[in-house]
């Protein structure tokens, strides 16, 4: 008859590993929140959480009970999509993140475009180079690129962007052409927060140590850098690719190109029967490398 009871609570606990931001998520007082645990705990006979001062953790116990209301929960929430006729069409609130520079050159304007076509939606929208906790963080939907690290998540590809080595005329004027890896050594390589560039040599990909005289987490300032002949740069081609059209900028070492990395959109588990979600992911998907 109470089997319901707590439910809601104990997961928001569980998945923020805090009283007061679950019931910050969940809108109701801390006080409700702890009491509805309690009483979980007194009717289940088993210790959920431990607490200390400082944090909230699961127990083995609470993490086996933890899988099978997260899934109780994301049918409910299945069911009550289901049965209502209004999501059809992309509704509410929506909440995603991208990376800064990929998600204002490629994200935002198709998202815009999405949300013209559909008015009823609301969406808060992150761009940060930092991953973030989907779940615990309440994100429906994140765009990932390169490399996806083992996850629980759902991950589509969306499409696929190419790094390029390039420089301008005027570098190459000054300083020469590398034709091969080793050349690299005897040019100012602009580094990113990285101290290797992606290359393949002999069919297989590797991690290519550089160094330069400048280095910068933000690709735009290393582009500045390359246009205005401070360096060689290694870059995705939503930076570059105007630029080498235009002959601004010159591709180097192009047979040790790196394969194209895969550009995705991730989601929770329970986000992919969400109008909103899914068919945002549909339109980024047939929209990307147009």
């Amino acid at each position: 008859m109470f089997g319901w009871e707590g439910v809601t609570e104990f997961v928001a606990v569980a998945e923020t590993e805090s009283f007061t931001a679950a019931s910050q998520r969940l809108g109701i007082s801390t006080a409700q929140v702890s009491r509805q645990i309690s009483a979980l705990e007194k009717r289940l006979a088993t210790k959920l959480f431990y607490r200390t001062t400082r944090r909230v953790s699961v127990t083995e116990e609470g993490k086996i009970y933890y899988q099978h209301c997260r899934q109780l929960l994301d049918g409910l929430d299945e069911a009550e999509r289901a049965l209502s006729q209004l999501q059809s069409r992309p509704q509410g609130k929506l909440k995603l993140t991208a990376p800064t520079t990929f998600g204002e050159t490629k994200i935002i304007p198709l998202l815009n475009n999405f949300m013209l076509q559909y008015p009823e939606l609301e969406v808060e929208c992150h761009l940060t180079n930092q991953k973030v906790a989907l779940v615990e963080e309440g994100y429906d939907l994140a765009i990932r690129l390169g490399k996806l690290a083992d996850s629980s998540m759902i991950a589509k590809r969306l499409g696929a962007r190419q790094q390029f080595i390039c420089a301008s005329k005027d570098y190459l004027n000054a300083h020469g052409r590398p034709d091969s890896i080793s050349e690299l050594e005897q040019h100012n390589c602009l580094q990113g927060t990285l101290d290797y560039w992606r290359l393949l040599d002999g069919g297989q990909e590797r991690e290519v140590r550089i160094k330069g005289s400048l280095r910068c987490n933000s690709g735009l300032a290393l582009l500045d850098a390359a246009l205005k002949g401070l360096g060689i740069v290694q870059l995705p081609d939503y930076y570059v690719k105007e630029h080498i059209e235009q002959g601004r900028l010159v591709p180097l070492l192009e047979s040790y190109q790196p394969e194209p990395e895969g550009i995705w959109a991730l989601y929770p588990h329970n986000r992919h029967l969400s109008p909103k979600v899914r068919m945002l992911v549909e339109y980024l998907g047939e929209r990307m490398d147009s």
